[in-house]
């Protein structure tokens, strides 16, 4: 996992148990006030809630304490592996994109952040610079050409 995703991760923990958690207890509180509970939809929800934010919470604990930060600034090389910023281009058309390799909690293709998981990522894994691949898609295989390896500081949204 890189910096950025645990700095997020720390983020959606501290709001879950500082914001969510908090204004949960309230509406459940507030749920109660109105009498039988076995009918009590608003109370329902608010308890449905309780259980999202608890889980969500303990999901989080247990992703960070596994979790091996590795900086790609501290990386270099000309070999694709975590952390890197890679450079394609579309055999067909010669349209180029870039995309970081993150860790699978951190990705966001419309971030140019591409979880290590993903198929693309398994295949750039190990490639070097003028190096194709190959991928299948739904809409047939696509080929991309490495234009660049890049290892470059973390961005901090």
């Amino acid at each position: 996992m890189t910096p950025r995703g645990v700095k997020k991760l720390r983020e959606e923990l501290k709001h879950l148990r500082e914001v969510e958690r908090p204004k949960n207890v309230q509406d459940i509180e507030v749920a109660r006030a109105h009498g039988d509970l076995s009918e009590n939809a608003e109370f329902h929800a608010a308890k449905e809630r309780q259980s999202f934010i608890e889980g969500r919470s303990r999901e989080i604990d247990s992703i960070l304490a596994q979790a091996e930060v590795i900086d790609p600034a501290t990386l270099s090389g000309s070999r694709v592996v975590f952390g890197a910023t890679v450079r394609l281009a579309d055999t067909d058309s010669g349209d180029e994109i870039s995309y970081s390799i993150v860790g699978d909690y951190e990705g966001d293709i419309k971030e140019g952040r591409l979880a290590i998981s993903a198929p693309l990522a398994r295949a750039l894994i190990g490639r070097e610079k003028g190096d194709t691949v190959s991928l299948r898609t739904g809409k047939g295989t696509r080929e991309y050409q490495i234009v660049d390896v890049q290892f470059l500081p973390v961005q901090y949204a």
